[in-house]
């Protein structure tokens, strides 16, 4: 009691709840800035966390953490622009939503919703269950995190509006992406044209914000040639969701924030991982997934609660096991460090005042985190009756100096305007755009696991079945990629019942 005492006194001392209401709404902001990735934010303002001493750094980028992940709906909504790798399963139905349904508020009020909900989700199951849900964290290796991966891949067929078939080709052009640069077992050079740069591999984010921000520039403007933009009216009666949108998305939330936690759990893996998975089970799940990719409200839902609630997941190997689950829970494990904190089995014994102070700080995040977002609903929405020539050039400036400032390299820049128009043209043609995102994410991620696991077993491709975990997954991935083969005749059945 004595500790939960004097956790409330820190996160709730005046100095201390000010640096996590500052760090929230720089998060939010930093989220909603394509190309500023929540590992930017929280390693450009590390330093601040020396000046500020004591526990008030660490709860400042709890604060930005939160913040950031939410951030990332606000474009990917309003703009179809994912300000952060995790939003981009938002676009599918939050873009469709705001824009072609001319429903912004609700967009957001729903996301907004499903973000807290998914990042109070699993802040609760981090102080429930982190010690166990650790211990099932330890039971992946490579195999199990190849299957992970390829259950991952699978569900291009769930996001591929349209063509299954040309899904499909494009989460394969993904995977060849993947795979340029030098591969980590051989060390040999893959498609790298004899360049230094594509040595090191083809950077994900530039190829994010060039298929999605600079693509839709490109559309918009073809768009605009000849036809003159209507002012939308928009009436925002409220900001909070509706009582039929919380009904249907209900179980969605609970399911995908479920999802998301334990994705969470399991390092090396992240909040996009942990949204597109949620997504696709949202859509197998529901009972008519017709309106899938222009405006469900599940879409959304799934996307916003599963990547939201990898937050909380992140941190149970984190403070249990002094492992990161992620590259921003790596950033905030080396402060815990340098403040004096050191995280494993015996911090809950040694330290359980900064153990609770944490759990606190990580749920006052996502509460202000809702509080903001719902507030600022009525002035987010506006930015629909921005007249297009203004905004569209804002829109790719915003993407260029995004992707310079990622990695301060202007062939990134080249690269995103590459996959701009590459992207325009696969926006014309039909194909997948997510499939070729679920592609790059996982490629690399299938393939270091997949050798490592042959070279665990001398070869042998049984030590996957060998593996119950991984079999199962495996088992699981089978019947999402072979999903539209039968799931017609599994309705037809059902029906003549």
């Amino acid at each position: 009691m004595d500790a939960i005492i004097a956790a409330f006194s820190q996160v709730f001392s005046i100095y201390n709840f000010l640096l996590l209401v500052l760090g929230t709404v720089v998060g939010i902001f930093i989220g909603a800035m394509p190309g500023l990735s929540v590992n930017m934010g929280l390693a450009l303002l590390f330093p601040i966390t020396f000046t500020v001493g004591g526990l008030g750094g660490i709860i400042m980028l709890l604060g930005i953490y939160c913040g950031a992940i939410y951030g990332g709906s606000i474009t990917a909504i309003l703009l179809k622009t994912p300000g952060t790798p995790a939003s981009a399963a938002t676009t599918l139905d939050g873009y469709p939503m705001a824009i072609i349904n001319g429903q912004p508020g609700r967009a957001l009020s729903i996301s907004t919703t499903a973000s807290t909900f998914g990042g109070v989700f699993s802040v609760v199951c981090l102080i429930l269950f982190a010690p166990m849900l650790a211990k099932i964290a330890l039971q992946f290796s490579k195999p199990e995190y190849f299957a992970l991966a390829v259950f991952g891949i699978s569900m291009v067929t769930s996001v591929s509006s349209g063509s299954v078939l040309k899904g499909i080709v494009g989460c394969i052009v993904g995977l060849w992406i993947a795979t340029i640069g030098l591969d980590a077992m051989s060390g040999m050079e893959r498609f790298t044209l004899g360049t230094l740069y594509l040595s090191g591999g083809v950077s994900f984010m530039p190829i994010l914000i060039g298929l999605f921000a600079l693509t839709q520039v490109f559309v918009n403007c073809e768009e605009s040639v000849g036809t003159k933009q209507q002012k939308s009216d928009i009436k925002i009666d409220s900001v909070l969701p509706s009582c039929a949108d919380v009904k249907l998305t209900l179980p969605t939330l609970v399911r995908s924030s479920a999802i998301g936690t334990f994705i969470g759990c399991v390092p090396g893996t992240g909040g996009d991982i942990g949204s597109w998975i949620s997504y696709n089970q949202a859509k197998v799940w529901a009972k008519d997934s017709s309106q899938f990719g222009k405006g469900d409200p599940r879409g959304i839902a799934a996307s916003e609660s599963g990547n939201n609630s990898v937050v909380g997941g992140a941190f149970i190997p984190v403070l249990t096991l002094g492992i990161p689950g992620d590259g921003a829970t790596a950033i905030i494990l080396g402060a815990l460090m340098v403040h004096g904190i050191q995280p494993g089995p015996l911090l809950f014994v040694n330290n359980p005042a900064g153990v609770y102070t944490i759990f606190l700080g990580l749920l006052a995040a996502n509460l202000l985190m809702g509080a903001f977002g719902f507030s600022f609903i009525r002035m987010f929405a506006r930015v629909v009756n921005i007249p297009r020539q203004i905004l569209l050039p804002i829109i790719a400036v915003m993407a260029i100096m995004g992707t310079y400032s990622y990695n301060n390299s202007m062939p990134d820049v080249a690269i995103m305007v590459c996959a701009g128009i590459v992207g325009y043209f696969m926006h014309k043609s039909g194909m997948s755009v997510p499939g070729v995102i679920i592609g790059i994410i996982l490629g690399k991620l299938a393939e270091e696991n997949f050798t490592g696991s042959l070279m665990m077993s001398d070869g042998s491709a049984v030590v996957f079945l060998e593996h119950p975990l991984c079999a199962v997954l495996l088992f699981l991935s089978a019947l999402s990629l072979f999903s539209p083969m039968y799931r017609p005749m599994l309705r037809k059945l059902f029906e003549n019942r």
